[in-house]
Order: structure tokens, then C-alpha cells, then sequence
């Protein structure tokens, strides 16, 4: 799983609590790490509008404060997607476990 598999996998497993804004969803990454992971801004709404684009998560627009603020929120798919990048992750950690000597 590559780094921006990664990114997808981590926002859609945010989003699976709850509908967050997009520096929420940053924020919600490097609190539940520890700080170990990050999503910057450059990376971050360019995977949120690609997850959008492919119907795994949908966006709508509030006013907090007099400035608009975009949501976004898991959809059925996304669910679905985030199951699926949840195995593949698990997998992956049981291959690298087993070369690096470890139970698995």
C-alpha cells in the first residue's frame, strides 16, 4: 500500500465516526497517531476530492462564523472501501511481520 493508499484509507476511516471538515480530518490524523502521521493541505483535498469524485465520501457546504465550511461525510461505498483497505492493510502488516521474523 503506497502513501497516498494510506491517506485515503486513514480519511475514510475518520469520516467513519463522523462527518469532519477537512483541517478536522488533518487534525483527527495526527491526534489519533500520536503525531507519527500527518496530511497536509496538499495532499489532504486532493484526496478528498478524488474520494468524492468516486462517491465514497459527499461534501455540503455550512456557514460557521460567517465563513463557508465544507463537510464531508462517509458514504455507503465508502464504507464498503474502507473494509476492504482495512484487510489489505492487515495483510500487509502480517507480510512484513513474517520477513521481519515476528508471529504475524
Amino acid at each position: 500500500m503506497n502513501n497516498k493508499q494510506q491517506l485515503r484509507m486513514l480519511i475514510l476511516a475518520v469520516l467513519e465516526r463522523q462527518p469532519e471538515h477537512g483541517y478536522a480530518i488533518a487534525q483527527a490524523i495526527k491526534g489519533r497517531s500520536e503525531g507519527l502521521l500527518s496530511a497536509k493541505e496538499g495532499t489532504l483535498y486532493p484526496a478528498l476530492h478524488a474520494l468524492e469524485a468516486e462517491q465514497l465520501v459527499e461534501s455540503s457546504e455550512t456557514e460557521v462564523g460567517g465563513r463557508i465550511r465544507r463537510e464531508y461525510r462517509l458514504t455507503e461505498r465508502g464504507r464498503k472501501e474502507l473494509t476492504r483497505a482495512q484487510g489489505d492493510w492487515q495483510r500487509q502488516i502480517r507480510a512484513v511481520s513474517a520477513v521481519m521474523g515476528g508471529e504475524g
